[in-house]
C-alpha cells in the first residue's frame, strides 16, 4: 500500500490532483490507515496512471470518466472507446489547423515589420485590427 505522497511520486501526479480525482469520482476513495492516512493499492496506481496518460493525450475529464467506465467492463465492445478516441483525434486535428494558421499569421506579421518606430510597426497595427490578418485564427485559444 502506498501513501498519497508515494503514489504522487510513482505516478507523477501532484497530491492535490489525486485528492481532486477522488473528490470527483475518477479515483475511488482511498482506504485509511489507523492514523487516518490515505492508502492506495496497485489498482489505484494503475487507474491514476491511466488518468494521467489520458490527460497527457488531451482527453477531457468527462471523456476519461467514460473510458474508465468502459475499462471497468472489459467484456463490452470497444466501439465506444474507439468513438471517444476518434472525437479526441478530430479535436486535435482542428487545434493543429488553427495553430498552423496562427503560426502563419505571426510569421507574416514579423516579416512585414519594418523594424522602425512603433508608430509604423506592422505587429502593433495587425494586433490593433483583426481585419489586417490574412487568416481567421480567432478561436485558437479555445
Amino acid at each position: 500500500m502506498l501513501s498519497i505522497g508515494k503514489l504522487s511520486e510513482a505516478a507523477g501526479v501532484k497530491v492535490p490532483t489525486i485528492r481532486y480525482y477522488e473528490q470527483i469520482g475518477l479515483l475511488p476513495e482511498a482506504e485509511r490507515s489507523t492514523g487516518n492516512q490515505r492508502l492506495y493499492g496497485k489498482a489505484a496506481q494503475e487507474r491514476l496512471a491511466f488518468i494521467r496518460h489520458s490527460r497527457d493525450l488531451g482527453f477531457t475529464l468527462d471523456a476519461i470518466r467514460e473510458l474508465l467506465s468502459l475499462s471497468d467492463k472489459p467484456e463490452q465492445s470497444c466501439a465506444a472507446a474507439d468513438d471517444i478516441a476518434r472525437r479526441q483525434l478530430h479535436s486535435v486535428k482542428l487545434r493543429i489547423a488553427r495553430l498552423v494558421a496562427l503560426q502563419s499569421e505571426l510569421e507574416r506579421m514579423v516579416v512585414q515589420c519594418g523594424h522602425g518606430k512603433v508608430s509604423d510597426c506592422r505587429v502593433i497595427e495587425v494586433l490593433s485590427n483583426h481585419a489586417h490578418c490574412s487568416h481567421d485564427h480567432m478561436s485558437v485559444a479555445d
